[in-house]
């Protein structure tokens, strides 16, 4: 069990994010459309998961504004934006913010994605919720980068997680 904190105060999650070396375990989340989406449908590309609570929040729609912009400058790498927001809250925001360089993923009818993960809030008021993680897959489907954000208010560490795949 992890812990990472909410301004400031402990929050506990599952486990600990895949180390780097390891082979991530497959997922299902549901894209804007309703379709499916699995981390294999990317195999072969670097693959960046942006794992964040809720876009909602200022900080989680910031990395996802960042990594939109980001993405347009990388080849074969594809950036899966994932939450626990449904869907629709995922196409509103992206249609309201020109979102169009990621993919988002709803984990909603995932409740294995946290524990396969380790991310998943066990206790507080974010509890269930994913807590803000960076995880970077090379085009040999091994784990080369993991941030588990220690502060969920704060943003990610950007540059290091691109500068995995570059």
């Amino acid at each position: 069990m992890a812990q990472v904190t909410l301004k400031g105060n402990p929050l506990n999650t599952y486990g600990d994010l895949p180390a780097v070396g390891s082979t991530p375990a497959e997922f299902t989340a549901v894209k804007n459309d309703l379709s499916e989406l699995k981390l294999s449908d990317y195999a072969g590309k670097n693959v960046v998961l942006n794992i964040f609570q809720s876009l909602d929040t200022s900080t989680c729609a910031n990395s996802v504004k960042r990594f939109n912009k980001e993405a347009a400058n990388l080849s074969d790498t594809v950036v899966l934006c994932l939450s626990k927001d449904l869907p629709f809250a995922h196409q509103r925001f992206c249609e309201t913010e020109g979102i169009n360089n990621v993919v988002n993923g709803s984990l909603f009818r995932n409740q294995e994605f946290g524990k396969q993960y380790g991310n998943e809030i066990v206790d507080g008021p974010a509890r269930g919720l994913v807590a803000r993680s960076l995880i970077v897959i090379n085009k040999e489907g091994k784990v080369v980068h993991s941030q588990q954000v220690q502060e969920l208010s704060e943003e990610p560490d950007y540059e290091s997680a691109l500068s995995a795949i570059k």
